[in-house]
């Protein structure tokens, strides 16, 4: 259970994923148009785009190197087959509705929900890129929790409705204390502030790996965009991550909808819902970090 600063009840409400709808609650109409589209998948294959190559006739959309899309095209996955776990170590008992999961840690706190999942990988991004002013988050509160103040010894002290910020550490800039940062934001931010960082997407043409679909809120949940391709007519199939309660892998989400496709999504930011594997989106909500 995540920490709820006294007097924030908003926090208690807002700030971890709910599942709405299993898969198998979900009835969804499958894409007549992917009928007799062929798939691979790479099982041999430890990145994102060689594990998951485009559909036939469809192409990767390339990214540009040293960009956040590419940071998470290119991210390393575990051994195909791998089961997502707790941050207690066990497995989760929905182990169908997943096709990848990705090298990163959970931590061994119930902390890298649904929301944190997209905070460590953009946290993760902008450290690996040396932007370090870039690497700051919110508490649903509204209060602004930098990585550079961190890393200079500055804390947020939490008393009762208030949050103030003292130094009391010393300077410290490994990795080690970056996660214990990541850690705090964990607790204390949600899909309400992630919500508030970032853009609304509005344009299927702008939709792009990186994006996120969210619903902020209780119940609330994010899933983003981790890749993206694009047959000669301009239809766009993308692929979904997310994190999940409690806190657990971060994985590429099977699509139990359209499974011609799968793990692939046909995603239309003008639709009145949009069910993934795990969760039912309503209303369409795209976002993109400013």
């Amino acid at each position: 259970m995540k920490k709820i600063i006294s007097g924030f009840i908003f926090l208690l409400l807002f700030s971890s994923c709910s599942e709405k709808k299993t898969a198998n609650n979900i009835l969804a109409p499958i894409n007549e148009d992917s009928q007799n589209i062929q798939l691979k998948i790479n099982k041999d294959k430890n990145t994102i785009k060689e594990r998951f190559p485009a559909p036939e006739g469809y192409k990767w959309i390339g990214e540009q190197p040293g960009s956040f899309e590419y940071f998470i095209e290119q991210f390393s996955l575990k051994p195909y087959g791998s089961p997502i776990l707790k941050y207690d170590g066990n497995k989760i008992k929905t182990q169908h509705l997943h096709e990848a999961i990705f090298d990163l840690d959970i931590g061994n706190k119930d902390l890298q929900q649904c929301a944190d999942a997209v905070i460590r990988l953009r946290a993760e991004y902008l450290f690996k890129s040396k932007n370090f002013d870039a690497i700051q988050f919110h508490f649903t509160s509204g209060d602004l929790v930098s990585w550079n103040d961190y890393k200079n010894g500055i804390r947020a002290l939490v008393n009762g409705n208030s949050v103030n910020f003292k130094k009391t550490a010393e300077f410290d800039d490994s990795y080690t204390n970056f996660r214990n940062y990541l850690d705090l934001i964990f607790n204390y931010a949600g899909t309400i502030s992630l919500h508030h960082e970032t853009s609304a997407v509005i344009k299927n043409s702008d939709l792009k790996t990186g994006d996120i679909l969210i619903t902020p809120g209780s119940p609330g949940h994010v899933v983003f965009i981790s890749g993206a391709c694009k047959n000669k007519d301009g239809k766009k199939l993308y692929l979904l991550g997310e994190g999940f309660t409690p806190a657990q892998s971060v994985h590429v989400l099977s699509n139990p909808f359209d499974k011609n496709i799968s793990p692939w999504y046909a995603l239309d930011v003008d639709d009145p819902e949009i069910a993934t594997a795990r969760y039912i989106f309503k209303p369409v909500n795209f976002r993109r970090f400013k």
